[in-house]
């Protein structure tokens, strides 16, 4: 008869299991509460005061919470707590700001600044990305999170708020310490000239691509002659300026003499054209397909010139310097290649790169002379100005041995 009591006695809660039951239980009834749009206000602000995070994550959530509750929440310790609460008073905000009571309404925007300010970039991004296309939140907060050192933070606002101005957006081109800032300002629907202006005078590559295929941007005829007059040398640059509408028949010559053939064939198709410059057009792409099949054939025979000056001794600072001049590019890579004894891929990333410290390292690694190096930078990567990198005292290579090896590096070359 006693296995039945001992049965009865192991379903006994325990004090310290009843409690567990009752916080488990209390817990799960806070949480659904938190949820509920019909809890009541000041329900939901006990649970905000009160709550687990995952009950005050659910409050910061909550439409019904009162503004009180939210000003409360953006103060909370948990960033999650924070984030729930910016992705929720973004969509909000407009009618939030409708309250009759004027305390409730300052609570309202006390509470959107301290999420603009906010020591954790994922709740300044969200908040972001929530109000990007409100025009009722205070513009020094558009302003605030425009200039966020943080991409992620400020990119959504510069692209889409209609807060900024024509002088705002200028501001933040000239000022813009990431591409992708700048970028943003590029693609912006219904640019002015003004700003592309500003885009451009940066000269920043990826934002003028950007800018060329916004065609919601005003480009105007001083802006565009700047981009064409560099456009020769940035191939990226070609496909989306041939697609531009604006362009003259003038215009539509200057391309033409520098895009391929397939571009110079889109020209032809896409634009309006007088007889003359469709004339001009036809006679370009003739001449462009003849320099094409000639380019194909350019790298076997800049092998078999190379090796023939390395046979004859005479794969040196003359043979590389000529071929510069000569604007034979493929022949100064493949030396560049055997002297170096690096990839000929590897040689022309580096003469695509830009890099004047790269360039004459890679000079230096061949056994040319610094003269060679600024030849390569001027007449072959066609760099100018501060672009370049003189000879120190003339003559010299301007970087130390670790330096250029360290340049070197950053291309794989060990």
């Amino acid at each position: 008869m006693a296995e039945p009591a001992r049965m009865q006695d192991e379903n006994v809660l325990t004090p310290s299991e009843a409690l567990r039951l009752l916080e488990q239980r209390a817990q799960s009834a806070q949480n659904e509460l938190a949820s509920r749009t019909d809890a009541g206000e000041e329900v939901l602000h006990y649970l905000a005061e009160n709550g687990a995070t995952a009950t005050r994550r659910a409050v910061a959530a909550n439409p019904a919470a009162s503004p009180k509750s939210n000003r409360l929440l953006a103060d909370d310790d948990e960033d999650d707590v924070r984030l729930e609460l910016a992705r929720k008073i973004g969509r909000l905000f407009p009618g939030l700001l409708l309250a009759e009571k004027k305390h409730l309404r300052d609570l309202t925007i006390e509470t959107l600044e301290l999420l603009a300010r906010d020591e954790e970039p994922r709740v300044r991004a969200m908040l972001a990305e929530e109000i990007k296309h409100l025009d009722c939140v205070p513009k020094h907060v558009v302003k605030d999170l425009a200039h966020d050192a943080e991409e992620i933070v400020a990119t959504p606002i510069i692209e889409y708020s209609p807060l900024l101005s024509d002088a705002d957006l200028i501001e933040i081109a000239s000022t813009a310490h990431a591409n992708a800032m700048l970028g943003a300002v590029a693609r912006r629907k219904g640019l002015s000239g003004d700003v592309s202006a500003a885009v451009v005078a940066t000269r920043d590559t990826k934002a003028v691509t950007i800018l060329l295929a916004n065609v919601d941007a005003t480009i105007r005829k001083k802006t565009l002659d700047t981009i064409i007059s560099q456009a020769a040398e940035i191939a990226e640059w070609h496909g989306p300026l041939v697609l531009r509408a604006e362009l003259s028949p003038r215009v539509i010559r200057r391309i033409a003499a520098f895009v391929s053939s397939a571009l110079v064939d889109v020209l032809a198709s896409k634009h309006k054209l007088d007889d003359a410059t469709r004339t001009h057009l036809a006679r370009t792409l003739k001449e462009r397909q003849r320099q094409d099949s000639k380019s194909e054939q350019e790298p076997a025979n800049a092998a078999r010139d190379v090796d023939a000056a390395r046979r004859a001794g005479k794969l040196d600072d003359s043979f590389v310097a000529a071929a510069a001049e000569a604007c034979q590019r493929e022949t100064v890579a493949c030396a560049l290649s055997v002297l170096a004894k690096v990839d000929e891929n590897i040689v022309r990333r580096i003469l695509d790169s830009g890099s004047a410290k790269a360039v004459t390292a890679l000079a230096w690694r061949a056994g040319l002379s610094m003269r060679i190096a600024f030849k390569l930078q001027s007449a072959v990567m066609r760099l100018k100005g501060h672009d370049l990198l003189p000879a120190r005292g003339g003559v010299d290579f301007p970087l130390t041995d670790d330096e250029m090896r360290w340049h070197l590096g950053y291309f794989g070359v060990v």
